[in-house]
């Protein structure tokens, strides 16, 4: 019988409730993305509660793509950063329980959820872009509602601009009112004055019905009329009236576009119809080139025919085909030059002249077509995007998970102060690097495949680093780690920290320890007396200092620390602390082959900095080990000394007995 393990059901109920609380706010931050972005295309229009309702729902549902990645890696950095940070994940891991293990009900988890998202991708999201985008620019055709100002031009009706000078909030009565009518195609407008008057809408809503009372009518004839061709070009008209109505045409109703525009274009199309539609324009770019290159190859060649037609009348067939004309061998070459300087300036003139213009025309032609064929590749480059869009999501979701888990492993820190600001850096890098990609397809700087996968062959590797350091504990954001890395690198000093320990295993032997301390005192004599004086150019570019030895050394006084480190004399350990780091620098010893050395000492530019770097290096490496010898003779003073009191607290004791 199957059964779900504990720590299974445990990871799921922690990263479940995570996950729904970060998908639900970063789908909310992309709407609200979404809602700045058109604000301005759906204020003041006197939508319904329900349309604006519907568009935010057909716009959540095309902002999942967005938000899923994201929600993604914020909950489960969240998640093991909770874990680390109240050491359950130390606990699961000293029970022997690996990361990868307790990442595998979640790794289940985020697998069906991204084969969820690319059937959401396929199947789902053409349609809700569809009527997202339908609906939006149905909303942008609306006319806005009227609210007339104050005081202010108010330019919303279309043909008009409308000017009040005051408004009675009772009864809506307008009081000096000024029209400019520029609907008609006059230089001047139609000017419109009255006292006073009131504006409503008919009953379907399609018109406005201006009442004035009391004002004067301004026009200017001068426009190419019938009337101002017989009366003159100076007529204009003025009229004086007390009662007056204007209709303007003016449709208030909202009216929703036919989804089936929209659905012809890339957006709403599943993968099977983008292929279908890439295969067909294909095809039909493949049939417009092999026409053009047929007519470049028909074509006339320096004025003479390429082809020739031929009845062939043997199968019953009078009409003409095309036939090659057989290339004419010339016996020897022709000289264009005195050819063209036998005939007068003038003819020549005019041969250069129907030379370039029929050269202009051939490349008019031939541009004309290119474009055509521009518009049709450039749709077949928008399908596949699409087309390779409907994968990368699944992928995403994949890899933001093997980012966001052991990241939050590593750095232990749960809530939502730091795993928001590492989540909100790597969707920025993540966000630019597939705009970029995407952009470089589109333009057909790249192909579509290298423009749309960029962002997930360049966040990958990131995954599969975390992941294994994550797997094998190492310190990724130690600062200490990357402080002696880069000393090291420097050539500059580090420091030992000892403490004493509170359970010790192996206790601490005095003659086994004043061994060990001699003999690493006779090493490094020998070393200093085997490179006593300054080494020459030549010599510490060819040769140097003896790396084997160095590192013996090294091991040498390593060991010897660690065996210190198991004492229970807080002087000895202090001491101990003084014993310098010996680095394995490249400047020690540059090059194990000779005639390198000889190479580098010949370049100057190159071999003589790094002699005087290396110089430094080695001073200071002697300075070491004679600190070293130092320290070996003060910690042996000590050892003597305790030795010494011991033998006399035993020689008090059987004196006393």
């Amino acid at each position: 019988m199957f059964k779900i393990k504990r720590l299974y059901v445990f990871m799921l109920k922690t990263f479940l409730p995570l996950f729904l609380m970060t998908f639900c706010i970063c789908l909310f931050i992309v709407i609200m993305q979404f809602l700045w972005k058109y604000i301005d295309e759906l204020v003041g229009k006197g939508l319904s509660v329900d349309l604006i309702a519907e568009l935010f729902f057909y716009a959540a549902l095309s902002m999942v793509p967005l938000a899923l990645p994201l929600s993604i890696l914020l909950a489960s950095l969240m998640t093991f950063g909770n874990l680390g940070e109240h050491f359950e994940l130390t606990a699961m891991k000293s029970s022997g329980i690996s990361l990868l293990k307790v990442m595998k009900p979640l790794t289940v988890f985020i697998t069906l959820v991204s084969i969820g998202a690319f059937f959401f991708q396929n199947d789902v999201l053409p349609q809700s872009q569809v009527k997202m985008w339908t609906l939006l620019f149905s909303m942008r055709q609306k006319s806005p509602t009227l609210d007339i100002p104050e005081g202010a031009i108010y330019n919303q009706i279309p043909g008009y601009n409308l000017f009040v000078k005051q408004k009675n909030p009772n009864n809506d009565k307008l009081y000096g009112i000024l029209i400019y009518d520029v609907s008609s195609s006059s230089t001047y407008p139609r000017i419109v004055a009255a006292d006073s008057g009131s504006l409503c809408m008919n009953d379907k809503k399609t018109h406005l019905i201006l009442t004035l009372e009391h004002g004067n009518w301004y026009e200017d004839l001068a426009t190419g009329t019938t009337m101002s061709n017989e009366l003159g070009n100076e007529m204009y008209r003025r009229e004086a009236f007390k009662y007056k109505e204007i209709i303007i045409p003016y449709d208030d109703n909202f009216t929703r576009m036919d989804d089936e525009t929209m659905r012809q274009q890339y957006i709403g199309k599943n993968m099977s119809e983008l292929r279908q539609t890439i295969d067909s324009v294909s095809l039909k770019v493949d049939s417009a080139a092999n026409q053009v290159s047929k007519e470049m190859r028909m074509g006339n060649s320096v004025g003479v025919p390429t082809v020739r037609f031929v009845n062939n009348k043997k199968n019953g067939n009078d009409s003409p085909k095309p036939v090659l004309v057989k290339p004419v061998k010339l016996s020897h070459a022709v000289d264009f030059d005195s050819i063209m300087g036998s005939f007068p300036p003038t003819t020549r003139k005019m041969i250069a002249n129907s030379a370039i213009s029929n050269l202009k025309m051939d490349k008019q032609g031939f541009e004309f077509k290119s474009f055509a064929m521009e518009d049709d590749n450039f749709t077949i480059r928008r399908h596949k995007i699409e087309l390779q869009k409907k994968f990368t999501l699944s992928l995403a979701c994949l890899i933001f998970f093997f980012i966001g888990a052991p990241l939050g492993a590593i750095i232990r820190k749960g809530g939502l102060g730091t795993p928001i600001v590492i989540s909100v850096f790597l969707f920025i890098v993540y966000y630019i690097f597939d705009n970029t990609g995407y952009k470089l397809a589109r333009d057909d700087r790249w192909p579509v495949w290298q423009g749309i996968w960029l962002s997930s062959a360049v966040l990958l590797p990131l995954g599969i680093f975390l992941t294994k350091k994550a797997i094998d504990d190492s310190a990724v954001f130690n600062a200490d780690a990357y402080r002696n890395f880069f000393r090291r690198l420097l050539g500059l000093h580090q420091t030992r920290l000892l403490a004493l320990k509170e359970v010790v295993i192996e206790e601490v032997d005095t003659v086994t320890a004043l061994d060990k301390i001699a003999q690493l005192k006779q090493h490094c004599g020998e070393f200093l007396s085997k490179y006593k004086g300054r080494q020459s150019y030549m010599t510490y570019l060819q040769e140097g200092y003896d790396k084997t030895m160095l590192r013996e050394l090294s091991e040498e006084l390593e060991s010897v620390v660690d065996y210190l480190s198991n004492s229970r004399n807080q002087l000895i350990l202090n001491k101990a602390m003084d014993f310098p780091i010996l680095r394995q620098l490249l400047t020690y010893h540059v090059t194990n082959y000779k005639h390198v050395g000889t190479a580098l000492a010949v370049l100057f530019p190159i071999g003589l900095p790094l002699y005087i770097v290396g110089l430094r290096h080695q001073s200071n490496l002697k300075k070491e080990l004679k600190a070293t010898r130092r320290v070996c003779d003060e910690i042996t003073d000590i050892m003597t000394k305790d030795i010494n009191d011991i033998q006399e607290n035993k020689q008090q004791e059987s004196a006393a007995d």
